[in-house]
């Protein structure tokens, strides 16, 4: 069995003090002996709106959230601790009218190695209700990554959005994925009405491990130009990590939300196996009858 940490932070527009509060719960997660942590979807910043984004939107090397976390797994390793992330972030695109919503896969020496580029974008605008076009500000990628090595098992990477999307995480299982992670920043209606089932229903789904980093509470966002900071919007919170059985085995308080926060728990490899060799889904598929294989 390996520990897991799984992560929720309130994300500002200061990508130096969304740092902060990175480290500080990568630093939690090292002294409690986790091997993986899992931090949300725009950890490194969330804007005011699309132009914002592209302002204030660094490369990796020139980003002081990236170089935060960098700096301090470097550090943890070199006094014998080893931690990886999976952090989701915000990376230029090519043009600079607007940017990638991606996910990189950290190594305890600070090294990224694995980068996704989410899928699905979330524009909705539901009457007398939010408005909220994603693609506004960000350019969709177009491609799985393949599950890679963790410590803790074969790692398949979705953001936020991407989890109401069950072929996505039918491909990474068929690609052999043995944990998934859905890093987010859920709104308070839809996280309040879909967060829970949709984890439990990929991990039922999928026979997996799955791991949804969260963005929670009132966000405090400002730009040049304007008086002061203004609320954005409110975060639903709720990280969790859910078992193959689609158990909830930890979850995040709601309790002082906006606060950094971490829960833990063992991924358990051989009790994964017992639940997909007892009940063999992937045996059971039907591509035959539906003209096409996940």
């Amino acid at each position: 069995m390996v520990l897991i940490a799984c992560g929720q932070l309130c994300s500002t527009s200061s990508l130096a003090e969304n740092a902060q509060k990175a480290v500080r719960l990568i630093t939690r997660a090292a002294a409690m002996n986790a091997k993986v942590l899992f931090l949300p979807e725009a950890s490194d910043y969330l804007a005011v709106n699309a132009k914002h984004s592209v302002e204030i939107v660094r490369l990796v090397q020139d980003s002081p959230f990236i170089q935060g976390v960098q700096k301090t797994l470097r550090e943890l390793h070199s006094q014998g601790k080893s931690l990886h992330v999976s952090v989701g972030v915000h990376e230029p695109c090519v043009g600079g009218d607007r940017v990638k919503n991606t996910l990189l896969w950290i190594n305890d020496q600070g090294v990224i190695e694995q980068r996704y580029q989410k899928l699905h974008l979330f524009d909705i605008s539901i009457p007398n209700g939010p408005i909220l076009k994603e693609s506004n500000s960000v350019e969709r990628g177009n491609e799985i990554i393949p599950p890679f090595d963790t410590p803790a098992g074969k790692l398949g990477m979705g953001i936020c959005y991407d989890i109401r999307f069950p072929e996505l995480a039918l491909r990474l299982r068929s690609l052999g994925a043995q944990i998934l992670t859905y890093p987010s920043a859920f709104t308070m209606k839809t996280g309040a009405a879909h967060w829970h089932l949709l984890a439990r229903a990929r991990a039922i789904d999928t026979q997996s491990y799955v791991v949804m980093a969260a963005q929670a509470g009132t966000h405090k966002l400002e730009s040049e130009g304007n008086e002061g900071p203004k609320t954005a919007r409110i975060s639903y919170g709720h990280a969790l990590i859910v078992d193959p059985w689609g158990t909830v085995v930890a979850e995040c308080s709601d309790v002082d939300v906006g606060d950094e926060d971490l829960c833990v728990a063992d991924i358990d490899l051989v009790k994964l196996e017992k639940v997909r060799k007892d009940m063999p889904l992937w045996e059971h598929r039907r591509p035959d009858a539906f003209g096409y294989e996940v």
